[in-house]
């Protein structure tokens, strides 16, 4: 954890040296002031981080590596596109997009039949997701906030804690 802190901290000391250029605004796009954002994502039972890209215009492209609370040898891996527009405030925008995540399990967590039958051990559980969310940027500090919900299709395991990941809560430093 110490690691994933000071990690976090040298990206962000990073971030900030490299701000010193004007921010690209697609402001046609209903997209506003930044192009790239590094943050945090929280929900009452994973915890994890998130990158989002503008690739062009209201095109952007966002991963998120996230764990379980309780269950920290779980983790998930989650690639999204997301189209962005304008909802009449500036700075206020909605997404809406899709991708694919894998996870690594343990199977005693989360897969107990498996545990039973076949003991000890992880498994790769691939799956498709999709988001809608809505989000803010601040104009004065560089801080992009957003909800959404992200329901979930797994192709391996059991589908009963699907409920863990559904949505969350994410705050990014913007650059």
């Amino acid at each position: 954890m110490k690691k994933a802190v000071l990690l976090f901290s040298l990206l962000a000391i990073l971030a900030i040296q490299a701000n010193a250029q004007k921010k690209k605004s697609y402001r046609s796009y209903g997209t506003d002031n930044y192009n790239t954002a590094l943050g945090a994502r929280v929900n009452p039972w994973v915890v994890g981080f998130t990158i989002k890209h503008f690739i062009q215009g209201p095109h952007a492209i966002e991963g998120l590596v996230t764990t379980n609370h309780s269950h920290k040898t779980n983790v998930t891996f989650t690639a999204l596109y997301e189209y962005h527009w304008n909802i009449g405030v500036q700075g206020l925008n909605m997404y809406a997009g899709g991708g694919a995540h894998v996870g690594i399990y343990d199977r005693r967590d989360y897969d107990w039949d498996r545990y039973i039958d076949k003991g000890k051990g992880s498994y790769v559980s691939p799956g498709l997701d999709g988001i809608i969310g809505v989000e803010y940027t601040f104009k004065k500090i560089p801080l992009n906030i957003s909800a959404d919900l992200k329901p979930y299709v797994q192709f391996v395991g059991p589908t009963n804690y699907l409920g863990e990941e559904i949505g969350g809560l994410s705050a990014r430093f913007a650059f």
